[in-house]
């Protein structure tokens, strides 16, 4: 009698998801992600803006512009436009700032700040 062997587990395929390194690491309203850079940013604004001109080799003073935002989104070829940069500072400057900083973070971590 011939015994056929069982098979016990399935050959599985593993697929590695890269980080997109030209999109934004973590969405704009993602404070739960990093609640440290949001704290900093809702209870210190100042600090925040000046951690992030630091970090992007700006001047404190220029603050947390559009202009910011826009340089940093063409250095790591994020898709938007100064258009939805205006709307986003406009609108909600500390999460503007908070995004930017997490994706420093993000970035730092990686290897590619």
């Amino acid at each position: 009698m011939n015994v056929q062997p069982t098979v016990v587990t399935q050959p599985q395929v593993v697929v590695m998801v890269q980080p997109n390194r030209n999109h934004w690491q973590t969405d704009l309203c993602d404070c739960f992600s990093d609640c440290g850079v949001c704290l900093c940013g809702l209870f210190c604004f100042p600090c925040l803006a000046c951690q992030v001109a630091a970090a992007m080799n700006e001047c404190c003073c220029c603050g947390p512009t559009v202009a910011m935002r826009a340089v940093y989104r063409t250095k790591y070829n994020i898709p938007g436009s100064i258009c939805e940069d205006t709307c986003v500072v406009e609108c909600c400057s500390v999460c503007s700032l908070c995004q930017i900083q997490r994706d420093i973070n993000r970035r730092k971590a990686m290897g590619i700040f």
